[in-house]
Formats: structure tokens, sequence, C-alpha cells
């Protein structure tokens, strides 16, 4: 079984989703995932879906999953590249990302991740 590279950008790791999702590969995207935040210490979660030109309610429930775990280990999660007609589906399939923010390219996600990690170093000087 083929699996997603996840890189590390500093504090954020990137997924670049450019293969059709089935179960066994979501499966395995999430266990690696969640196994790379907690060895890495990792404190965002950068997914780049732009090679995508279709997402299911499967791959919604599959971001909004691995979003939620990466929450729960400390780590936020910003979805990148997502193209207009993604956006529009989305929409029509009432499919809520919650948890999930998104961002145009990865320059952008990064800037969003970079934003949470001054306010968190804001929050601990002001104890």
């Amino acid at each position: 079984m083929n699996r997603i590279p996840i890189l590390r950008l500093g504090k954020a790791l990137l997924v670049t989703i450019q293969v059709d999702m089935h179960d066994e590969l979501a499966l395995a995207l999430e266990q690696d995932l969640t196994q790379k935040i907690w060895a890495t210490g990792a404190r965002g979660v950068l997914i780049d879906i732009s090679a995508l030109e279709v997402v299911d309610s499967f791959i919604g429930r599959m971001l909004h999953a691995i979003a939620s775990v990466s929450r729960v280990l400390d780590a936020e999660t910003v979805v990148v590249g997502m193209r207009p007609a993604v956006a529009i589906t989305l929409v029509e399939l009432g499919l809520e990302l919650p948890g999930i923010r998104t961002a145009l390219d990865v320059e952008r996600g990064m800037t969003l991740l970079s934003r949470r990690d001054e306010e968190a170093e804001g929050d601990v000087e002001r104890r």
C-alpha cells in the first residue's frame, strides 16, 4: 500500500494529497500523521488538497477526523489549495469542516499557523 508523505516545515507538518483517497490510505494517513505529530511535537498540520479535483463526503470526514486527532495533540489543522469547484461541492453537500481553518496556499497557511504560535507565546508571557 502506498503512503502519503508527511514533510516537516519548522513547527508544522505538510501533507500533500495527490492521489484519490480510499479507506485504507485514509486510515494509514491518520495513523502516520498522529505518530508524526507526537514524535515531532508539531504545532500545526497543513493539508494541501490542490491536486484534488473532487472532494466528497468521505474526504470531508477524513479531514475532520485528522483535524480532531491533531487538536487533541495540540496541533491546529489548516487545509490549503482548495479549488473553487471543491468549495462549491462542499457547500452543496452541506459538509462543514469544524476545527479546520482554510487558506489559499501553503504560504498563507503557514502564516495562519505562525500567528497561532505567536499568540500562544504571548499568552505564556502574560502569565
